[in-house]
């Protein structure tokens, strides 16, 4: 085959050079090129009053921003500069046509710029058969690339497919090739054989890869044309009803469902049972009645907290602040609640507790709930169970039942808005039971830390995660609360407040309360320390504060009155003024009785108001032996009234009394307040102290009170609530309390002021409850009879006379 030798052009042995990052300029190539170093101005400049020709050769390292001979590629292109201009950036933009390849001699200045001498290597154009051959192949092969990407422009195409020359063909299709720096200025260095070679292999590695991802997106397109055609379906549809100004409801609610589940980050068996229901609701008719369960259900799941949370606030002293301005006392409640801020600070998975703050009422149980979350830091849900029956009330109702609705536990944590709220549980001791279920079984699992983390709710039918709550129950009695929720919650007693600590909260709390409610200011209305206490004395008679905040708020309303009609400027509250506004003395304050009586006995007893004083009184009278009891006194109660009779039977001889006393004699025992119900075994050794009283007629002393169960062998055993007993006497101003030996443990709770005030009788016999009860009788009359076996269990020697106790007994 002829070979052809191409007419060579005339170039420059020496130009400028431009060195490009990232990029490769082939002959027949014309491309803009944004210039900017300094280095490449001065030769584009140097370029431009020459014969607008430069060389383009490429850094090898695109990084460099002033590279050395060292880091340009020896084989470059010499360029002729069509156009030069600046664009808005103040960058200068070139347009710059490929000639003919150049290899870089050597470097003939640096500076200003590159000046390099130059060899051009115009591609020869023989055409051998092999050359034919590969220009066949590599034409063809572009053909198929080109309608495989479809993104060659046809003009480019036309002048692909019109080249007979191989180098130009080589160049002109590594242009629209998707190739790497080096792979571009491999093509720039190899003679047009090899060129052609290696640009079949690029070709058919891309005409490959084009048809591979033709195969899998047609692949995809079948699986997802069912799918589309569906979409563009309902979009045509979209379209056409907003065309028409109608708006499907049913496919926006059920889109708005949809975007508020993504939203809600819930948890992925929620969200699988929320998008289950909204598929349900999409296909239901517009008008059906289970729709509207549908969407109260779907609103109940997107309105509970599955995963919000509040911060705890860990900061120890700063919890402890806010209990102190919250609450006066309470001590055991605030040092419980530090016990779990500190256990949730060094453990913070750590599980929340169940507490049960038992108390009379007025004590702060529930206020002290909420004063726990606001230390905490955290949202407060407070729900009353007095009179609850139905087990639904606590687990709901299932979606079956019209107008179901979920139970108060899961209504609480929709109100509170976070998963780990502080949960009041109020009154549980006042749950009730009927044919409809037993709430208080309902609240097993709520209140069981080791279940509650799944609690099941009939309406959701979904687990609700309750183990962050910290839930907290208040009762006035443990008695009424069933023995397996009451394993399951730790309690917290909260005893009677004292005369001290009532004036302190009175003075702290309680008048700033009612001058706010009441619109007075400090300037309006002042109270002294003795009128609060004479109002806490002879106006009320409770644990609590209540009653105390009433007279309080009495006396502001009347002053409140006065200020309004520009009467009043200031009052000032003295014990002396105090009647002008609350009237006369409610209750008799000062010794339980006003003098010592015969078969009149002041015990000591226990409700779920707190401690009270009561009086046992004994009436003999002429008759056949009976016991007659009244005062509305249960079981248990009678039961010790008959152990009290037998005791003081069996001691007749050593109480100096005939032992026949009982036959001729009817005993009449009455415990006022006769309308309000008593029962316990705590006024057994009450009421034998005043039965001995009555067979006597030795007077009991006024100043002493008593607590504690008597045995036939006048053993005497412990009882409880000690705490609130002793503050009932210290209230009622009895100077000496005698309680069971074994009781001694529980005078450590009683406040250290109140025990300075009181003497305590420690005794474990009936007998050193008499002698320390009775006064001597006045003539006592001589007994003649022999005397009888001692009684098991009872001392050997005579009815003692009161003698001065010793230190182990009285405190």
């Amino acid at each position: 085959m002829a070979e052809e030798k191409a007419t060579e052009a005339r170039y420059p042995d020496r130009l400028p050079l431009l060195p490009l990052k990232g990029t490769v300029v082939l002959p027949h190539m014309m491309v803009p090129l944004g210039v900017g170093r300094p280095r490449s101005l001065q030769a584009l400049e140097a370029a431009m009053q020459g014969e607008k020709l430069i060389v383009l050769a490429s850094q090898k390292k695109e990084d460099l921003e002033e590279p050395t001979p060292a880091d340009i590629y020896s084989v470059g292109t010499i360029c002729r500069i069509l156009q030069v201009g600046k664009t808005a950036e103040g960058t200068v933009q070139v347009i710059v046509e490929g000639l003919v390849r150049a290899n870089i001699l050597s470097y003939e200045q640096t500076h200003p710029y590159f000046a390099v001498r130059i060899e051009a290597m115009p591609d020869p154009v023989e055409k051998s058969l092999e050359i034919e051959a590969l220009m066949r192949s590599v034409t063809s092969q572009f053909e198929r690339y080109a309608r495989l990407t479809r993104g060659v422009p046809p003009e480019a195409f036309m002048a692909i497919m019109s080249t007979d020359e191989p180098g130009k063909l080589a160049d002109l299709v590594a242009q629209h090739l998707p190739m790497k720096l080096e792979e571009r200025q491999k093509i720039l260095e190899l003679p047009p054989r090899d060129r052609l070679d290696f640009l079949s292999q690029v070709l058919m590695k891309e005409i490959n890869i084009l048809e591979l991802e033709r195969k899998i997106q047609n692949r995809v397109r079948k699986q997802m044309e069912k799918t589309q055609r569906e979409y563009f379906l309902k979009e045509q549809m979209k379209a056409i009803q907003e065309e028409l100004g109608e708006k499907d409801e049913r496919t926006a609610e059920v889109e708005e469902y949809r975007r508020k589940i993504e939203e809600a980050n819930l948890p992925d068996y929620v969200k699988e049972k929320a998008l289950e229901e909204v598929n349900r609701l999409e296909k239901m008719p517009p008008m059906v009645a289970e729709a509207v369960v549908v969407r109260t259900y779907l609103d109940w799941i997107l309105a509970l907290p599955w995963n919000k949370r509040t911060e705890d606030r860990l900061d120890i002293e700063e919890a402890k602040k806010i209990l102190d301005e919250d609450h006066y006392g309470l001590e055991k409640a605030k040092e419980r609640v530090i016990e779990y801020l500190a256990v949730r600070k060094l453990a913070p998975e750590s599980k929340g507790p169940i507490l049960c703050f038992v108390g009379p009422p007025g004590v702060g149980k529930t206020s002290m709930g909420r004063s726990i979350a606001r230390a905490l830091g955290r949202k407060f849900v407070r729900i009353s169970l007095g009179g609850v029956r139905d087990e639904a009330e606590i687990r709901g109702h299932r979606r079956t039942y019209v107008g179901a609705l979920p139970g108060r536990i899961i209504q609480g944590m929709k109100t509170a808005g976070s998963k780990n709220p502080v949960f009041m549980l109020d009154e549980i001791d006042k749950l009730g039971v009927d044919w409809r279920g037993d709430p208080s079984a309902a609240l097993l699992e709520a209140l069981d830390p080791e279940q509650n983390h799944s609690f099941s709710d009939h309406y959701l039918e979904l687990p609700f995660d309750l183990s962050e709550v910290m839930f907290i129950t208040t009762a006035n009695i443990l008695d009424t609360i069933p023995p397996a929720l009451r394993d399951r919650m730790e309690v917290i007693r909260f005893p009677g407040y004292i005369e001290e600590e009532k004036v302190k909260i009175a003075q702290q709390f309680l008048i700033p309360k009612q001058l706010k409610a009441n619109g007075l200011t400090p300037e309006h209305l002042t109270f002294t320390e003795e009128a609060l206490r004479r109002i806490a004395r002879e106006y009320t008679r409770e644990a609590g504060v209540r009653n105390l905040e009433r007279e309080i708020s009495t006396i502001c309303r009347k002053v409140a009155t006065e200020v309004a009609k520009g009467k009043g400027t200031h009052t000032h509250i003295t014990v002396q003024n105090l009647h002008k506004f609350l009237g006369p003395p409610k209750f008799r304050y000062g010794v339980a009785e006003r003098e010592d009586e015969v078969g009149a006995a002041t015990g000591l007893s226990w409700t779920e108001m707190g401690g009270d004083i009561i009086t046992v009184e004994v009436t003999l009278m002429r008759g056949e032996g009976k016991l007659i009891l009244t005062g509305q006194l249960g079981d248990v109660m009678k039961e010790s009234a008959q152990a009290a009779l037998s005791y003081v039977r069996s001691r007749a001889r050593w109480l100096g009394v005939d032992e026949e006393f009982y036959a001729k004699t009817d005993v009449h025992i009455h415990v006022p307040a006769g309308a309000v119900p008593k029962d316990g075994p705590s006024a057994g050794i009450t009421m034998a102290v005043a039965l001995a009283s009555a067979v006597t007629g030795r007077k009991v002393k006024k100043d002493v009170a008593m607590t504690g169960e008597i045995t036939l062998r006048g053993k005497v055993l412990p009882v409880g609530g000690i705490k609130e007993k002793v503050l009932a006497a210290h209230r009622a101003g009895i100077h000496t309390v005698i309680l069971p030996k074994e009781n001694e443990k529980d005078l450590v709770e009683i406040p250290a002021n109140v025990r300075r005030k009181l003497r305590f009788v420690l005794v474990d016999h009936m007998d050193q409850v008499l002698a320390e009860a009775l006064l001597p009788a006045v003539a006592p009359a001589p007994v003649h009879t022999p005397a009888p076996p001692p009684a098991i269990g009872v001392p050997t020697q005579p009815y003692p006379q009161p003698q001065p106790q010793s230190e182990s007994n009285v405190m």
